[in-house]
């Protein structure tokens, strides 16, 4: 079947952009096929630097023919109905007068549109005589349609900027579109895009406004700037890779991957992974050509940090290893370009430009050494933090008292280490080498601390402290930097929620999903227990009216008395309702979704989590993490058991029941079960196995040890639970009765929810 081929040749599109735009290429030209009645079979879309690209499989050659009928209104409707009818199928009023008049079996047509043929006539039915509208609507050919389909997609795509390069030009691009190459079926389509859309002059569109479509491109810009036509997608990608470019991002990739770990190897290194400085390299070339180049030994002694963020955050170089695990002197990098010297002017200008680089940052290591961090932290004070919560500065003091508190649940955190290491933590903010490459804030804390004679653990907790900065990265298990990472990320929680700026919807300006995420971690992954209700309401403790009150009295000279006082009242009235809610209810709530997101790919189910940070069991939120997850896992592992599944559908049943009684005569759920109105055997037992379950609950309610062995006990209740539904009716005429056999399921019910709710739990 035919193929549509679709290329948007343009200048150089940034790397980061172009996987979403050819993503978005692809659905927007689909969508507006399947609108028109064209089904493909396939559609796949490509990105370089220069080029959009989407070929389009299996298109038919005209969209199918399409027939149906509409009953309407009886033979002897009245006007009004007669024009509904008429409207519903796109007939003007005035052509009621053609079809009024019909008698049964006669009919009239009406041709006023060629592409749909509609006829009106009257049948005798069952129920009398109708009208019936009938309308058959021929194929539309599809090269008729992909011009106006293709420039409607392209006149929708958004990118997340975009230029005019044209005096009075409404439609942008990323880049400056040169060309479009569009062929169907072999053939090139009649096809224009006019970069001016005001209807006046897109209707004559002139050689200064519009881009024609033909079935031609060019090849690389420099190797092979020839434009050359092309017949179809096999044809183009074959003459693209003869003309040096390589269409398949993906296979740009492993060229470089590959190529980079061969030219490694030759030398006896080893290539440092970095997926995505692979991607990244890809798509900035569409002709990859590795090279390698020379570190000048003057710049190994900089932390290895250095050189590689030097390398690969400005020049996008590949760092290498060599056979001690160490930073080689050598670094990779991609050309877009072959030459006749074999890369060797491109690897000097190279040298070149990083030498300066690093020239630059053995300048600042040099200098930054020269003060202490300790003497640092003092400028702090001239940083915000942000503006309703103070300095960086007041960021620290409060953040070493929460990391001493903090020390009492991470076993080997010292509080003198804590406290030091949380005193200078920022301090590196303030240097010169952080300002030229801030990616290295806290690495470079740690560098400076050794300098100055600091132990190694309070340096190791500098450096870690920002630390998980994502799902991907490595976690701190040292105790120190554990207790100052933990305090780090929850004084930016309470800080932030406490002003109103939580995460909504796509938008986290502060980043508190990672910071949330990060606090999962550290507590999951170190296995701690850490009540965190009690540390959230300590370092919103931090967080008082005299703080607010001295951090407005210096903003003062920028406000009005009258804005001042408004400001201050709002606070004032914000941080008692927060104490009267409690904080650490907020972000428990906000730290159960994040762990739900975090659980989720290791087969910890949702729900489950929900189950059990519940706080139907005892009132209270389960702020415990890892008593949380381990309660999770042991639940769901009780769940995929014969006995776990009866006991889930008894609770099911017995809350069923108690839900439909609920508001008759029923008293409520705090009611007991009284056992002089326990009549029969089956009840009896019920009651007592309830009875014992209590008691085995009253030993530790809470504690991880005695969850399983609760569980176990659990499975105690299913053959009373049976039993009692097989042979003890609940709704018997007796009021007294009745409600105290609600009562008695009613305890089923409480007694799960005692270890978890059930309620929550799905499936």
């Amino acid at each position: 079947m035919p193929e549509l081929l679709l290329e948007l040749l343009s200048e150089e599109i940034p790397a980061r952009m172009q996987a979403k735009a050819a993503e978005d290429l692809k659905r927007l030209v689909t969508e507006r096929l399947k609108e028109a009645g064209l089904e493909c079979s396939d559609a796949r879309a490509f990105a370089t630097p220069r080029r959009l690209t989407l070929v389009v499989d299996g298109l038919p050659k005209q969209t199918p023919a399409r027939s149906g009928e509409k009953r309407g209104p009886s033979h002897d409707a009245s006007l009004p109905a007669l024009r509904g009818f008429a409207h519903s199928v796109d007939l003007p009023p005035q052509a009621i007068s053609r079809f009024e008049s019909l008698r049964v079996g006669e009919r009239v047509s009406f041709d006023d549109n060629p592409e749909l043929k509609l006829s009106i006539e009257v049948r005798d039915t069952k129920r009398g005589a109708y009208f019936f509208a009938i309308v058959t609507s021929e194929g539309k050919v599809t090269r008729d349609l992909l011009p106006d389909l293709i420039r409607s997609a392209i006149q929708d795509f958004a990118w997340p900027k975009s230029m005019r390069w044209k005096e009075g030009q409404t439609q942008g691009w990323v880049r400056p579109l040169h060309g479009i190459l569009a062929i169907f079926d072999g053939k090139k389509l009649d096809l224009e895009y006019n970069l001016i859309h005001i209807p006046a002059v897109a209707a004559h569109p002139s050689e200064d406004n519009t881009i024609f479509a033909s079935n031609e491109t060019a090849g690389h810009r420099f190797l092979a700037p020839e434009r050359f036509e092309v017949k179809g997608f096999e044809d183009y990608r074959e003459k693209l890779e003869k003309a040096y470019v390589v269409l398949d991002g993906a296979e740009r990739e492993k060229i470089i991957r590959e190529r980079a770990e061969k030219r490694a190897a030759e030398e006896g290194l080893t290539l440092k992974p970095d997926d995505a400085l692979v991607a990244e390299n890809a798509g900035m070339v569409e002709w990859p050509v590795v090279l390698m180049g020379k570190i000048g030994e003057s710049f190994m002694d900089l932390p290895p940090e250095v050189l590689t963020t030097a390398m690969r955050a400005h020049q996008k170089y590949f760092s290498l290893i060599d056979k001690h695990g160490k930073l080689a002197p050598r670094f990779i990098l991609v050309s877009n370009i072959e030459t006749k010297d074999k890369g060797k002017t491109i690897v000097a200008g190279n040298e070149r430009v990083l030498r300066a680089r690093l020239a630059d940052a053995k300048f600042f290591w040099d200098q930054d050494r020269k003060e202490s961090l300790a003497s640092r932290a003092p400028a702090l004070r001239q940083i915000v933090f942000h503006a309703k919560l103070g300095s960086l500065d007041e960021k620290i003091d409060r953040v070493q008292a929460l990391a001493v508190e903090i020390a009492a649940h991470v076993p080997g955190a010292g509080k003198d280490q804590v406290r030091s290491a949380a005193r200078l933590c920022k301090a590196d903010l303030t240097t010169g080498m952080v300002g030229e490459f801030p990616d290295l804030q806290g690495v470079m804390g740690r560098y400076y601390a050794l300098h100055d004679g600091e132990a190694a653990e309070v340096a190791d907790a500098i450096g870690e402290h920002y630390a998980p900065r994502g799902p991907r990265d490595r976690c701190p298990s040292a105790p120190v930097s554990v207790a100052l990472a933990l305090a780090d990320k929850i004084d930016s929680l309470v800080g932030f929620f406490a002003i109103g700026e939580k995460p909504t919807g796509s938008k986290d300006p502060f980043a508190l999903r990672r910071a949330a995420l990060g606090v999962i971690r550290l507590v999951l992954e170190n296995r701690l227990r850490v009540p965190l209700a009690g540390v959230f309401d300590i370092a919103f403790s931090f967080y008082d009216e005299g703080v607010l009150k001295d951090l407005w009295v210096r903003n003062v000279s920028v406000h009005s008395p009258k804005e001042w006082i408004e400001e201050m009242e709002y606070y004032a009235k914000l941080f008692k309702g927060y104490r009267k809610d409690g904080i650490h209810s907020i972000l428990l709530d906000f730290l159960t979704d994040r762990l739900k997101v975090h659980l989720r790919d290791k087969g910890v189910r949702h729900d489950l989590i929900a189950a059990i940070f519940s706080e139907v069991r005892t009132g209270v939120q389960e702020d415990d993490l890892l008593r949380v997850v381990e309660k999770a896992k042991a639940l769901s592992a009780y769940l995929d058991t014969p006995q776990g599944q009866d006991l889930l559908t008894a609770y099911r049943r017995a809350s069923n029941i108690v839900r439909d009684e609920r508001g008759k005569d029923w008293v409520d759920d705090m009611s007991s079960v009284d056992p002089k109105f326990l009549q029969e055997k089956e009840e009896k037992n019920l009651h007592a196995s309830l009875t014992a379950i209590e008691r085995v609950r009253g030993i530790d309610e809470l504690g991880i040890e005695y969850f399983v062995n609760h569980l176990n006990h659990l499975s105690s209740l299913r053959d009373p639970i049976d039993s009692f539904f097989d042979h003890v009716r609940v709704n018997v005429d007796d009021s007294k009765l009745r409600n105290n056999r609600l009562t008695l399921l009613n305890e089923i019910r409480l007694t799960l929810d005692a270890v978890a709710d059930f309620s929550k739990i799905e499936g």
